[in-house]
């Protein structure tokens, strides 16, 4: 049975930076693929960015595209999401997931992490 915990999420403003960790547990994630996700209050769940277990492939979605950075470090079961130049509207719960499709959807993922919430302000 695996785990995934999320952390690093906060109150910053905008134009600012935060660094969010998805330390993966009880089972061996580095042949799964990963992503982040976010929903803001009264809006569906939406892919943020997904990475392949290997690293070599990313993807983000075009809101977030030269301001957030997707990584991974198999070694520490970690990914990780860099959020720079943060907006208003990055406001929401952001969970991580794991999966066997890359990018990693919705409708297909094995785990989900607990979430972290990002409030950015203005």
């Amino acid at each position: 049975q695996g785990e995934l915990v999320e952390s690093g999420g906060g109150l910053v403003q905008a134009g600012g930076s935060l660094r969010l960790s998805c330390v993966a547990s009880g089972r061996t994630f580095s042949n799964y693929h990963m992503g982040w996700f976010r929903q803001a209050p009264g809006k569906g769940r939406e892919i943020v960015a997904s990475i392949s277990w290997s690293g070599a492939n990313t993807y983000y979605a075009d809101s977030v595209k030269g301001r957030f950075t997707i990584s991974r470090d198999n070694a520490k079961n970690t990914v990780y999401l860099q959020m720079n130049s943060l907006k208003p509207e990055d406001t929401a719960v952001y969970y991580c997931a794991a999966g066997r499709s890359f990018p990693v959807v919705g409708g297909v993922v094995d785990y989900w992490g607990q979430g972290t919430q990002v409030t950015v302000s203005s």
